[in-house]
């Protein structure tokens, strides 16, 4: 491409290099004959390059409301608008990003590896459910000891409700949470109080309502298929412009709206044959940005593969994403506190399984999986523990049960505080789902809001559906579409005082502030934590240099020998003591940290 023609193009499209006030409207349309450009009241022919571009004879212009009418049809909303105020059908709004004012000069994200992230949906974690409404909570988070808030996908989706994976206008905020510059407020306010923000952006398909990106151009191949349907275009014809569509919108959030990471969902299903990965393409053009902006930024991808080639280097063969969301810790800690063994916890349910997660990030790396009926993935050795975030509880695990259980609706008080205890104390970067600091009583179900009774409809019977083989009465199922199923998803604030969930609270916020004041706790080497255990009584035992992790979960009372001695750092049973003969003496259902007499000299 010569280097006049990458100045027209930067003309009509909003790379990371240009501003959308300083250039005509234009969108990309190469299958089209004829468009139109419509705005105040008025419609403006459209002029095509060969490039399969269309530009109209109009500068953009701050909070003017357009749309494009594509061979007769439409108006339709832009695909990357920047603004949908009447939502995924209504007319695209332009924004102004340098009209911010920020107070985050001076801010710098801390490193992920030393991080704990936070999960929330901003529709229920406070009562307005909105950008603004997140911003008194705020307070909360810092003093817990969280460094990263993770925003489940706010990109413009269809309906007031919903979880946002089935978002259709990726550049525009969703407008039920609030206006783009709401949005900002709230990021600005997090880095105010310490906090980074990682955006879940979601490129592996799009939602079923307001998605008009077919009329536009080939953003969809059926060379592959997808649970979705036709698998978004990565390698097929006219994906060059797609790849740059969904990078622009990667850049978009970490440049215009100062996010400090992304969260990249399911990367599995993102099916790219080519020679240069599209993940690869994204975290290069990440790493450009970290560079020209000095700011540091984070790519965690979400993959189910068990494959440490998402997080390795690209100068060793990898896609040089930073982290990755690792569910096998969370499955071989929910299986064995549960004693749950259906579906993808059959693979699970044994200490040898949490061991082995603690120290290889993946329990299956080539071993034979049941559920799946064949071997499923491969050693990620050679990586150190800040390369995987992982959980207790998230967003999936939960609101993907037909009820929306969260743990502190399937095990005991005592239960919770051992998993508390392992995933704060794990070699890896823990993240927290919102509520679960304090045990929330509140479930987190699917929920939705699709105008179309249509769509509405299939929603609920398919939802239905899929429990069928869990021997669910489909009638006890809440109906995604019900307002009450959202009502019910919604964080109880009041609930912190109340004595149980105070409780909690206060021993996550101990376990953080344990973790914070100890590096031994953030080393990130799986290879160098020890356990020992035993299936039959319930004891585990996790040694972190010179801290001890010591967990009763049998009925029984435990009887733990300490090699080295040493004192109770925290322990969830005030009746837990050291004898004398350094014997650890733990309750039922019951965990302490001891941190030895070779740690204390050191202290």
């Amino acid at each position: 491409m010569t280097i006049s023609s990458v100045e027209e193009r930067q003309k009509a499209a909003p790379t990371q290099f240009t501003s959308p006030t300083r250039r005509p409207y234009g969108v990309w349309a190469p299958q089209a004959t004829r468009l139109e450009l419509v705005i105040a009241g008025a419609r403006l022919p459209m002029t095509r390059r060969q490039d399969g571009w269309w530009t109209a004879d109009r500068s953009m212009a701050a909070e003017e409301m357009y749309g494009y009418i594509v061979d007769g049809e439409g108006p339709l909303p832009d695909p990357r608008s920047m603004c949908q105020p009447f939502g995924v059908h209504g007319l695209s709004e332009v924004v102004d990003h340098d009209r911010f004012d920020w107070t985050d000069a001076r801010w710098q994200a801390p490193p992920l590896g030393a991080g704990v992230v936070y999960e929330l949906h901003v529709g229920t974690f406070s009562e307005a459910g909105t950008f603004a409404g997140a911003i008194p909570r705020l307070p909360h988070l810092a003093g817990l000891g969280i460094t990263h808030v993770e925003l489940m996908p706010v990109a413009e989706f269809s309906g007031s409700r919903g979880w946002g994976y089935d978002g259709v206008d990726l550049f525009a905020p969703h407008h039920a949470y609030g206006r783009p510059d709401d949005l900002k407020r709230l990021i600005d306010a997090c880095h105010a109080h310490g906090l980074a923000v990682l955006i879940d952006v979601v490129y592996n398909h799009f939602g079923p309502a307001g998605n008009y990106l077919r009329q536009f151009g080939p953003y969809f191949t059926h060379r592959y298929n997808t649970p979705w349907g036709d698998a978004v275009n990565l390698d097929d014809a006219g994906s060059d412009e797609v790849r740059r569509f969904l990078c622009d919108n990667a850049i978009m959030w970490l440049r215009d709206y100062h996010a400090d990471g992304l969260r990249v969902d399911a990367v599995h299903a993102l099916i790219d044959t080519s020679a240069r990965h599209f993940l690869e393409q994204l975290a290069e053009e990440v790493d450009r940005l970290e560079a020209m902006t000095g700011r540091h930024l984070v790519l965690i991808a979400e993959s189910d593969l068990n494959d440490p080639r998402v997080v390795r280097a690209r100068e060793a063969g990898g896609y040089g994403i930073d982290a990755q969301w690792s569910d096998d810790f969370h499955h071989a800690l929910h299986s064995l506190l549960t004693g749950e063994r259906t579906g993808y916890y059959a693979d699970f349910g044994t200490m040898a399984h949490l061991a082995r997660a603690l120290n290889d990030a993946y329990v299956y790396a080539g071993m034979p999986s049941p559920h799946r009926g064949r071997r499923h993935g491969r050693p990620a050795l050679d990586l150190p523990g800040w390369r995987f975030v992982v959980a207790a509880q998230n967003h999936d695990q939960i609101g993907n049960r037909a009820r929306g259980e969260r743990l502190t609706h399937l095990v005991s008080t005592g239960r919770l505080k051992i998993a508390a205890a392992l995933l704060l104390t794990a070699p890896f970067v823990p993240m927290l789902f919102q509520g679960e600091e304090w045990g929330a009583s509140s479930p987190f179900l699917y929920f939705t809001a699709h105008e179309d009774e249509a769509l509405a409809a299939q929603i609920s019977e398919g939802r239905r559906r899929e429990f069928a083989a869990f021997d669910w009465d489909p009638s006890t199922i809440p109906d995604p579409q019900a307002e009450e199923t959202w009502q019910q998803s919604r964080l109880q604030w009041e609930e912190i005082s109340r004595d149980n969930h105070r409780e909690l609270l206060e021993w996550h916020r101990a376990l953080l502030t344990l973790r914070a004041a100890h590096p031994t706790l953030r080393d990130g080497c799986p290879r160098d934590v020890g356990t020992t255990f035993d299936d039959d009584r319930g004891h585990f035992v996790v040694t972190r240099g010179s801290i001890v992790v010591a967990c009763n979960l049998g009925d029984a009372p435990a009887q733990i020998h300490l090699a080295s001695g040493g004192h109770i750092a925290l322990a969830s049973e005030s009746t837990i003591e050291i004898r004398d003969d350094d014997v650890l003496q733990l309750p039922p259902e019951s965990v302490a940290i001891i941190i030895t007499t070779a740690e204390r000299l050191e202290v």
